[in-house]
This record gives C-alpha cells, structure tokens and sequence, in this order.
C-alpha cells in the first residue's frame, strides 16, 4: 500500500497532480522570458546601443541649409508674379507658373519635414510625431511636388537634356517614396528605412542642383565668346543640362553606397 505521506496532491480543478511533471506546479516553476522593462526591452539585455550625435555630424547642417534655402527660394513665389520667379517661364505656356508656385511650395515641406526625418535621436524619442511627419512628408509633400513636377520638367526651357533628367529624377523620386510608405505600413522598417534615404536624398538634391550650377557657370563662363559663340542661351542650356543630372545622381549614389557600407558593418 502506498503511503499517504507522500501521495500525490491532486489538483481540483482538474484530474493532474499539481506536483507532477506537467502539472501546476511544474508549469508555475518553469523559466520563462525575463520580464521586460518599461520600454519593452528584456530586463536582462544590455543597455540599448544609441548613435552619438557625433556619427551624425550632418544633421544639424542639414537642417540650417534646408532653412535657409526655402527662406531665399520660396518668398517670390509666394506672390504669385511670373516676373519674379527665378525660373524663366514659357510665354506659350499660362499653366506654367501657376503650377511651377505649387512645386515649390509643396518640395519646400517635404525638404523641410525630411530633415527631421533623418535625425535619429527624433526617431527613437518621438516614433508618434516621426509617423506623423512622414505622412505629412509624403502626402502633403512627395506626391503632390512630383504631380506638378513631371509636367513641368517634361517642357522645361533649360532645353532637352535636362528635361529628360527631370522627368527621370521625379519618376524616381516618387518611386523610392511610395516604397518606403508601403513597406512601414507593412512593418518592413528596414525596407522602410532604405527606401526612405533614397528619397530623402533625392528630395535634398536640389540644393546641390544649385551649388553645381554656380560651380559650372563660374567654370563656363569664360568660354562664352569662344565654345558658346557668345551664345548665352546654349551656355545656359549647357550649365543647366550638367547641374540637373550631377544634382541628383550624385546624392543618390552617396546614399546608396553608405546604404551598403552601414549593411556591411552590421553584419
């Protein structure tokens, strides 16, 4: 006969012994995952690695050019007068300018929301408002800019060689946003991200469109009376036809290759 002293307790709430494997007490001993902290990391990881705003010596330049260049590009538009704007306008063409104000200002948010976009410390501390902006970026931004944009490089007056680079960097431009925005709303945050610094990229070009047009005007312009034949125009056309590629290409292949160099080094 067994001995009472050490027959099993029998669990009334059902028919296994609470000291049995498999039962209760088994169950309530078993290890488990740590619990987590307030910020939903295991109380046992390390302590979370964090990018010192010294890897990151850009942003703040980023951010106080991006400024200042809408503070100087936007205002002449804001008036609404062709002969203000800083882009001849097509006399042939009565949308022209009316659509050229509604570039500049939608491509003024999204460079002006992109800069928060790309600040890491913003991204970890503020996820609600980094969603937020990034709609902002891309609906009140991107989309819009790139509607009104493809018309108008398709009959830009810099002549055929920079209309085909604007008609392909706006194609891009949307390409490589519509693909981050689909990939976060899919939680494919690292699709999401690279996506995103291809467009970030793209949306900041046209700062450095306008520093390589006075590098190559400056570089150009004595050879006016001589390889343009006093030809104002052609230099023009010339000018604009190397700024608006080199503006654009040049960033996205940076992006692209820290893309790869920051994979690399996770790995």
């Amino acid at each position: 006969m067994a001995d009472p002293s050490v027959a099993p307790t029998i669990d009334r709430t059902g028919d296994v012994p609470v000291d049995q494997p498999g039962g209760p007490a088994a169950a309530a001993a078993a290890p488990g995952p740590p619990p987590a902290t307030p910020a939903g990391r295991p109380s046992g990881a390390g302590p979370e690695r964090r990018t010192r705003w010294w890897r990151r010596p850009w942003v703040g330049p980023l951010a106080v050019v991006a400024v200042a260049f809408v503070a100087f590009s936007l205002p002449p538009y804001l008036t609404l007068d062709p002969a203000r704007s800083r882009i001849p306008t097509p006399s042939d063409l009565g949308w022209y300018h009316p659509m050229l104000v509604v570039h500049v200002v939608f491509g003024a948010v999204a460079l002006l929301t992109c800069c928060l976009q790309v600040w890491p410390r913003f991204r970890r501390r503020y996820p609600v408002a980094h969603r937020r902006i990034g709609r902002v970026y891309v609906f009140a931004g991107v989309l819009p800019a790139v509607a009104v944009g493809l018309p108008l490089g398709a009959v830009s007056p810099f002549g055929p060689v920079a209309r085909v680079s604007n008609v392909l960097m706006a194609s891009l431009w949307l390409l490589c946003t519509v693909a981050g925005y689909r990939a976060a709303r899919q939680r494919r945050y690292g699709d999401h991200r690279r996506w995103m610094v291809r467009s970030f990229a793209l949306t900041a070009s046209i700062i450095t469109n306008r520093v390589w047009g006075v590098v190559w005007t400056i570089a150009l312009w004595p050879q006016l009376d001589t390889t343009f034949g006093g030809d104002q125009e052609r230099l023009t056309q010339t000018v604009a036809g190397i700024t608006t590629w080199l503006g654009w290409v040049l960033p996205l292949l940076i992006a692209q290759w820290w893309l790869d160099r920051t994979s690399t080094s996770r790995r």
